[in-house]
């Protein structure tokens, strides 16, 4: 299912492009309405974009009006992980690809039921896997 979380930071930064390095590597944010998936409705999965391992689905996808693209829940709840996360002077709940420790987002608990959860996720960390629905 995944590749080899081993890899050396000059191994991802050759197999990601700069955004998906930067997030994903780095935690960094992409800004918000500009990443490839922020208002996406195709049906399928998506996907950590490091190691492929299954995170998200579109059917648990939601506009939040936040620029990003939202899930109310994990689809494959064992392979995300969270964080306490303390930067910026704030303090977050970090999501991560369990497999790779890939930075995807944060969790916050302004969503929709039946979880009330928002994943709010960076585009560049994960990729979509269209369903032939």
């Amino acid at each position: 299912m995944s590749d080899d979380p081993t890899r050396t930071e000059a191994e991802w930064r050759a197999r990601l492009t700069d955004m998906q390095y930067h997030v994903t590597r780095e935690k960094g944010t992409e800004r918000a309405f500009t990443g490839e998936y922020w208002n996406v409705w195709d049906k399928g999965a998506y996907n950590c974009v490091c190691c492929g391992a299954p995170l998200f689905r579109s059917e648990h996808k939601f506009d939040a009006g936040c620029g990003w693209p939202s899930f109310w829940t994990a689809a494959e709840p064992d392979n995300v992980a969270t964080a306490i996360d303390r930067s910026h002077y704030m303090v977050r709940t970090e999501v991560l690809c369990q497999h790779c420790g890939a930075h995807l987002g944060h969790v916050f608990e302004d969503g929709p039921q039946p979880t009330g959860l928002r994943y709010c996720i960076n585009s560049a960390s994960i990729k979509l896997e269209k369903s032939g629905e």
